[in-house]
């Protein structure tokens, strides 16, 4: 195990149940599908089981240069990846200046996930009007700024604010309207998926890219941003298909 994973392990072990900040629940059926990915670099992101070898994330969360794992709350589970697929329009130089790009990856697991884990199934459309309730989930902090609530997925209902695109989606908590701190994103919640309720079943049709501050500050609380599917989801089918994994239908 490496320093970097046994540090991860010794932090999650020790912290209250918590993730995405303000408050969210950590109960709700969308945490189910949530998978913690830990780097051999030392970044922490989240990702949404797919099938139970295959999870989707943001390429952002992803390097090359780096080995990944899937790790369970306390080390219950610690799976290691077989491969990486990054979205091949990703732009990291664009993604760094704050710019939409297809913020997406696979990663393929060498074995399966547990049984507590359970696939999600992937959405066809996308947000499409303003103040749709999209719901997103992570294993990321509780408190900008800090470790606390790292490594157990919550999830938080939020809303589109704006006219959502095919490029991005923004999302601010409905009480507070990005005018104070409230439900959203944090360190750690990257590439957590985005959900929408499709027949009264949670269908992913995003996944989480970045945060702001509340009014655009620097932090967490204020809008979370999403980069929508609709428009990789033939990618998404193609590499998975490529894997040797099966979608659910």
């Amino acid at each position: 195990m490496t320093r970097v994973l046994a540090a991860v392990l010794f932090l999650v072990a020790m912290v209250p149940a918590g993730a995405m900040v303000g408050g969210a629940d950590s109960r709700a059926p969308a945490t189910r599908h949530v998978v913690m990915l830990v780097g051999s670099r030392g970044n922490v992101c989240s990702g949404t089981a797919l099938a139970r070898d295959l999870v989707l994330t943001a390429a952002h969360c992803v390097s090359a240069t780096a080995d990944y794992r899937a790790v369970g709350y306390g080390g219950s589970y610690i799976i290691a990846a077989r491969s990486v697929a990054v979205h091949p329009g990703f732009d990291p130089r664009a993604y760094a200046r704050n710019r939409a790009t297809a913020d997406v990856a696979l990663v393929h697991l060498q074995k399966p996930l547990p049984a507590s884990i359970a696939p999600a199934d992937l959405g066809f459309g996308s947000a499409s009007g303003v103040g749709q309730a999209v719901t997103v989930a992570g294993v990321g902090v509780t408190q900008s700024g800090g470790d606390a609530g790292i490594g157990i997925a919550r999830s938080a209902r939020l809303v589109t604010t704006g006219t959502p695109g095919t490029l991005q989606i923004r999302l601010v908590d409905p009480a507070t309207r990005n005018a104070k701190p409230g439900l959203g994103a944090c360190t750690g919640d990257s590439g957590g998926p985005a959900f929408e309720d499709v027949g009264g079943r949670l269908a992913v049709i995003g996944v989480v890219a970045w945060s702001t501050g509340p009014n655009g500050a620097a932090g967490c609380g204020g809008m979370t941003g999403i980069a929508p599917l609709a428009r990789y989801r033939a990618w998404i089918v193609e590499t998975a298909r490529k894997f040797g994994t099966a979608l659910r239908p």
